[in-house]
Protein backbone atom coordinates (compact mmCIF):
# COMPACT_ATOMS: atom_id res chain seq x y z
CA UNK A 1 0.00 0.00 0.00
CA UNK A 2 2.71 2.41 0.68
CA UNK A 3 4.02 2.23 -2.51
CA UNK A 4 0.66 3.32 -4.16
CA UNK A 5 1.10 6.05 -1.91
CA UNK A 6 4.69 7.00 -3.43
CA UNK A 7 3.61 6.78 -6.64
CA UNK A 8 0.51 8.95 -6.31
CA UNK A 9 2.81 11.23 -4.92
CA UNK A 10 5.11 11.58 -7.73
CA UNK A 11 2.04 11.65 -9.74
CA UNK A 12 0.70 15.22 -8.08
CA UNK A 13 4.63 16.23 -7.94
CA UNK A 14 4.54 15.86 -12.24
CA UNK A 15 1.77 17.25 -12.42
CA UNK A 16 1.85 20.26 -10.21
CA UNK A 17 5.29 20.59 -12.15
CA UNK A 18 3.48 20.71 -15.75
CA UNK A 19 0.80 23.33 -14.67
CA UNK A 20 3.40 25.25 -12.62
CA UNK A 21 3.57 27.70 -15.60
CA UNK A 22 -0.10 28.63 -15.52
CA UNK A 23 -1.45 31.46 -13.00
CA UNK A 24 -4.50 29.21 -12.75
CA UNK A 25 -5.15 25.55 -13.73
CA UNK A 26 -8.60 24.47 -15.00
CA UNK A 27 -8.99 20.70 -15.53
CA UNK A 28 -11.98 20.36 -18.10
CA UNK A 29 -13.79 17.20 -19.43
CA UNK A 30 -13.68 18.23 -23.49
CA UNK A 31 -17.16 16.87 -25.10
CA UNK A 32 -18.19 15.82 -28.33
CA UNK A 33 -20.04 18.73 -30.28
CA UNK A 34 -23.40 17.97 -31.00
CA UNK A 35 -26.20 19.32 -33.47
CA UNK A 36 -24.93 18.71 -37.08
CA UNK A 37 -21.46 19.66 -36.69
CA UNK A 38 -19.60 16.62 -36.69
CA UNK A 39 -19.91 13.41 -38.75
CA UNK A 40 -17.95 10.21 -39.73
CA UNK A 41 -14.82 11.92 -40.84
CA UNK A 42 -12.27 14.22 -38.95
CA UNK A 43 -13.51 17.57 -38.63
CA UNK A 44 -10.21 19.87 -38.29
CA UNK A 45 -9.16 23.07 -37.97
CA UNK A 46 -11.64 24.68 -36.24
CA UNK A 47 -12.17 28.71 -36.47
CA UNK A 48 -15.12 30.94 -34.49
CA UNK A 49 -16.03 34.44 -36.18
CA UNK A 50 -15.91 37.34 -33.38
CA UNK A 51 -19.43 36.93 -32.02
CA UNK A 52 -18.62 33.09 -31.65
CA UNK A 53 -21.94 32.50 -33.82
CA UNK A 54 -20.39 31.07 -36.95
CA UNK A 55 -17.75 28.04 -36.91
CA UNK A 56 -15.85 27.44 -40.06
CA UNK A 57 -13.84 23.98 -40.28
CA UNK A 58 -12.21 21.57 -42.91
CA UNK A 59 -13.99 17.84 -42.96
CA UNK A 60 -14.18 15.44 -45.48
CA UNK A 61 -17.73 14.37 -45.45
CA UNK A 62 -18.43 14.72 -48.63
CA UNK A 63 -15.56 12.40 -50.00
CA UNK A 64 -13.10 14.81 -50.56
CA UNK A 65 -11.34 17.99 -48.60
CA UNK A 66 -14.05 20.81 -48.08
CA UNK A 67 -14.50 23.85 -46.10
CA UNK A 68 -17.99 24.00 -44.05
CA UNK A 69 -19.29 26.79 -42.22
CA UNK A 70 -21.80 26.49 -39.57
CA UNK A 71 -24.28 28.27 -37.49
CA UNK A 72 -23.82 27.85 -33.66
CA UNK A 73 -27.17 29.59 -33.36
CA UNK A 74 -29.13 28.06 -36.37
CA UNK A 75 -27.46 24.23 -35.53
CA UNK A 76 -27.35 24.41 -39.54
CA UNK A 77 -24.45 24.50 -42.03
CA UNK A 78 -24.11 27.74 -43.53
CA UNK A 79 -24.22 27.45 -48.01
CA UNK A 80 -20.80 28.66 -49.06
CA UNK A 81 -21.41 28.86 -52.79
CA UNK A 82 -18.12 28.43 -55.11
CA UNK A 83 -16.06 27.83 -52.15
CA UNK A 84 -15.25 24.43 -52.63
CA UNK A 85 -14.48 22.63 -56.04
CA UNK A 86 -14.85 19.15 -57.61
CA UNK A 87 -11.14 19.00 -58.33
CA UNK A 88 -8.90 20.24 -55.95
CA UNK A 89 -9.19 20.05 -52.15
CA UNK A 90 -10.12 23.32 -49.52
CA UNK A 91 -7.94 23.35 -45.95
CA UNK A 92 -7.31 25.01 -43.25
CA UNK A 93 -10.24 27.99 -42.82
CA UNK A 94 -10.03 31.29 -41.06
CA UNK A 95 -12.78 33.34 -40.15
CA UNK A 96 -12.77 37.18 -39.62
CA UNK A 97 -14.80 38.46 -37.10
CA UNK A 98 -18.05 39.37 -38.99
CA UNK A 99 -17.51 35.36 -41.00
CA UNK A 100 -18.24 37.28 -44.21
CA UNK A 101 -14.55 36.47 -45.65
CA UNK A 102 -12.89 33.13 -45.01
CA UNK A 103 -9.01 32.78 -45.77
CA UNK A 104 -8.34 28.93 -46.68
CA UNK A 105 -5.46 26.63 -48.34
CA UNK A 106 -6.55 25.45 -51.76
CA UNK A 107 -5.34 22.81 -54.30
CA UNK A 108 -7.32 24.23 -56.94
CA UNK A 109 -4.32 25.18 -59.15
CA UNK A 110 -2.27 22.25 -58.51
CA UNK A 111 -0.65 23.01 -55.43
CA UNK A 112 -1.16 24.57 -52.16
CA UNK A 113 -2.46 28.49 -52.45
CA UNK A 114 -4.26 30.90 -50.11
CA UNK A 115 -7.31 32.19 -51.17
CA UNK A 116 -10.02 34.58 -49.35
CA UNK A 117 -13.57 34.04 -49.64
CA UNK A 118 -16.07 36.95 -49.82
CA UNK A 119 -19.46 35.31 -48.55
CA UNK A 120 -21.10 38.41 -49.78
CA UNK A 121 -20.12 37.75 -53.22
CA UNK A 122 -19.52 34.73 -53.41
CA UNK A 123 -16.26 34.66 -54.37
CA UNK A 124 -12.58 33.55 -54.20
CA UNK A 125 -9.25 35.32 -54.63
CA UNK A 126 -6.20 33.92 -55.37
CA UNK A 127 -3.37 35.63 -52.72
CA UNK A 128 -0.31 33.32 -53.14
CA UNK A 129 -0.10 33.62 -57.42
CA UNK A 130 3.51 34.62 -58.17
CA UNK A 131 4.55 32.06 -54.59
CA UNK A 132 6.94 29.00 -55.57
CA UNK A 133 7.13 27.48 -52.33
CA UNK A 134 4.32 25.81 -50.09
CA UNK A 135 1.76 27.83 -48.23
CA UNK A 136 -0.39 26.86 -44.41
CA UNK A 137 -1.87 28.21 -41.65
CA UNK A 138 -3.25 31.14 -42.95
CA UNK A 139 -4.93 33.79 -40.37
CA UNK A 140 -6.78 36.85 -41.47
CA UNK A 141 -7.11 40.29 -39.58
CA UNK A 142 -10.47 41.12 -37.96
CA UNK A 143 -11.73 43.17 -40.27
CA UNK A 144 -10.71 41.10 -43.20
CA UNK A 145 -7.87 43.36 -44.52
CA UNK A 146 -4.58 41.06 -44.43
CA UNK A 147 -4.21 37.60 -44.57
CA UNK A 148 -1.43 36.15 -42.57
CA UNK A 149 -0.10 32.56 -43.53
CA UNK A 150 3.21 30.56 -43.68
CA UNK A 151 5.11 29.88 -46.91
CA UNK A 152 8.93 28.57 -47.34
CA UNK A 153 9.03 30.37 -50.50
CA UNK A 154 12.73 31.75 -49.70
CA UNK A 155 13.75 28.98 -48.40
CA UNK A 156 12.57 28.38 -44.82
CA UNK A 157 9.49 28.74 -43.26
CA UNK A 158 8.64 32.68 -43.20
CA UNK A 159 5.38 34.49 -42.30
CA UNK A 160 3.53 36.68 -45.17
CA UNK A 161 1.24 39.13 -45.03
CA UNK A 162 -1.28 39.90 -47.81
CA UNK A 163 -2.94 43.82 -48.07
CA UNK A 164 -6.33 42.44 -48.99
CA UNK A 165 -7.53 45.61 -50.23
CA UNK A 166 -4.32 46.19 -52.84
CA UNK A 167 -2.85 48.70 -51.07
Amino acid sequence: MSRWIEHKKILVAIASFLVSGCSRALFYQPQIATGGINSNFAEEYPSYSGDGQLLAFASERDGRRNIYLYDLQENRLVNLPNLNRRDSSQDQPALSTDGQYIAYVSTERGKPDIFVYDRQRQRSDLLTANLKGAVKHPTIRGDGQQVTFQSNDRGQWNLMIVDVTGN
